[in-house]
């Protein structure tokens, strides 16, 4: 039953049209046979139950069958309904690259048409042919519009999913693999002190177990999202500015002596979001990358902006922009913001200037 639901509510339009057809055409003969109009039309409309799946077949299966009833005599009628609508699925369902060439079965449908009205004046005879034309051209142009309109969509949902996928791997990139370099530096400090510093050694053990704690909340914030169906489940939890001396601390006990100074003035939540992960994704840098041993964290306000400066002692060299990088150019220039990292004279800097009112 629930095929045969779907068939019906599929093509319930080509048995309304089949009926409406069949009925206008059977209608207006009373001195000719009946049964060849009735074939020709029912025919005619019977093959866009195809439409879906060979649109040019039923185009060209049509044009035969209007072609036909047309050049045995037969008069105007509800058939011309049918040639529209196998005109709009093949435009519809086809790019005109493809479609144009079968254009070309619309001659000679005008022919057999024209041929009707051959006792008419020339005049009369072309004015009819034009609006025929006309009306047809409109139908496919109607279909083609529709075409380019779902395939918009079509390449905004992609897009849209696509920007969400990043989005999400930016976040398990800032979270996780934040919270992975601070253990591997904590767990060097716990090693290397193990021996002759238990109090030392039971803190980074203590840091570690925090970090990967907050890093496993980031991760499943993220699953949960990933396995939510599109649009749904909610978004990872946002830290802020107020978060970043719990950030600060995590990395000063894995051995990085980092000194912060951050604004005290509130901020709104999107702009302290972005500084954090600014802040979150240099410090990560720092210890993975530079060799530094002290770090300084600046976020201080100006003049309608927010102004994020991490800077560290390491080895400084040439930047490689990779997803770390990319991350944080992204969330600040999504908030309308300017980003800018780059080796210094004693090591490395990262800077950006967020507006304090977001576009």
């Amino acid at each position: 039953m629930t095929g045969i639901r779907d068939w019906l509510r599929a093509h319930w339009w080509v048995l309304l049209l089949l009926v409406v057809t069949l009925a206008g055409t059977l209608g207006r003969w009373h001195d000719r046979p009946k049964t060849g109009a009735g074939i020709l039309a029912g025919i005619a409309v019977l093959v866009l139950l195809g439409r879906r799946w060979r649109p040019e077949l039923t185009w060209l299966a049509n044009a035969a069958a209007v072609t036909s009833y047309f050049a045995l005599g037969y008069g105007d009628g509800p058939i011309y309904l049918s040639i529209l609508a196998s005109a709009y699925a093949l435009t519809s369902r086809w790019p005109p690259r493809r479609w144009w060439p079968y254009a070309l079965a619309a001659a000679p449908i005008a022919a057999a048409i024209a041929s009707r009205w051959a006792d008419q004046p020339p005049g009369s005879v072309a004015a009819r042919i034009v609006w025929f034309v006309a009306v047809l051209s409109a139908s496919a142009a109607i279909g083609a519009a529709m075409r380019t309109r779902t395939e918009t969509r079509r390449e905004h949902a992609r897009r849209t999913a696509t920007e969400e996928r990043l989005r999400m791997a930016q976040d398990l990139h800032d979270g996780v693999g934040h919270g992975l370099a601070v253990i591997a530096m904590q767990a060097g400090v716990a090693l290397h002190v193990l021996d002759r510093d238990p109090v030392k050694a039971r803190e980074s053990l203590l840091a570690i177990r925090e970090t990967s704690r907050e890093s496993l909340d980031a991760l499943r914030a993220e699953l949960s999202r990933l396995s939510a169906e599109p649009g749904g489940g909610p978004r990872t939890v946002r830290n802020g500015l107020a978060d970043l001396a719990g950030l600060v601390a995590r990395v000063r006990a894995g051995g990085l002596d980092v000194d912060l100074h951050s604004t005290s003035e509130p901020v709104r939540d999107e702009i302290g979001a972005a500084a954090y992960l600014v802040v979150q994704e240099a410090l990560t840098n720092v210890l993975r990358h530079s060799g530094a041993t002290s770090a300084r964290v600046d976020v201080s306000e100006e003049p309608g902006a927010v102004v994020v400066t991490v800077v560290d002692d390491g080895q400084g060299g040439a930047v490689s922009e990779g997803l770390g990088i990319g991350s944080m150019r992204a969330r600040v220039e999504r908030l309308g913001g300017t980003l800018s990292v780059g080796p210094t004279s004693g090591g490395f800097e990262v800077r950006a200037v967020i507006p304090s009112v977001v576009p």
